[in-house]
């Protein structure tokens, strides 16, 4: 039984994607009104940027999350905080999937390690909204250092953002459980 992660496909896997981003629990992931069409076309454009990138984690040869990353060197969020050499932007949405169940610092600590291992990683930047308290529940058990709370207003999103920093190191004391995420 093992975490493996692999670059989105976006013919392949946009029902799927479609399935996670339009369900009411990933109401912050802005896409609930998007067709599986419109889902296609988004990850097709990531898969075309040399600073975007989109990967499933799958356990054991299923599908269970979604991790996004970005430059923030020249992504428009990196305009909202002060950005540093090595950082590497992501964007996490856990599937609700019952294999999932009882493997999710397992996952998360795959992401960590995944990311961490990036060229050029020296802290991984995380803007979740701010509304959305799994998720800053998440960066907080991770360990994550609380950044600025920002009206973060973008192209593609307006919200909230709450800024978390974890660098590299912690990461790696993730990914290698040293001090594990609680569900």
């Amino acid at each position: 039984m093992s975490v493996t992660i692999r670059p989105v496909v976006p013919a392949e896997d946009a029902a799927l994607l479609h399935a996670w981003v339009s369900a009411p629990r990933a109401a912050f992931w802005g896409m609930a009104d998007h067709s599986v069409e419109d889902v296609a076309h988004v990850y097709t454009y990531i898969a075309e940027q040399e600073h975007l990138a989109a990967y499933l984690f799958e356990l054991d040869g299923h599908p269970v999350g979604l991790l996004q990353t970005y430059d923030p060197a020249v992504d428009e969020i990196g305009e909202w905080y002060e950005r540093r050499t090595g950082d590497v932007g992501v964007h996490l949405l856990l599937a609700d999937d019952h294999r999932r169940a009882g493997r999710t610092p397992e996952v998360i600590a795959a992401g960590m390690d995944f990311v961490a291992h990036l060229p050029g990683c020296l802290r991984i930047v995380f803007e979740p909204d701010a509304r959305n308290a799994a998720s800053v529940g998440l960066m907080e058990r991770l360990g994550a250092a609380r950044g600025p709370l920002v009206d973060l207003r973008t192209s593609i999103a307006e919200k909230p953002a709450q800024f978390f920093f974890l660098d590299r190191e912690r990461a790696l004391e993730v990914a290698r459980g040293l001090r594990p995420v609680s569900p």
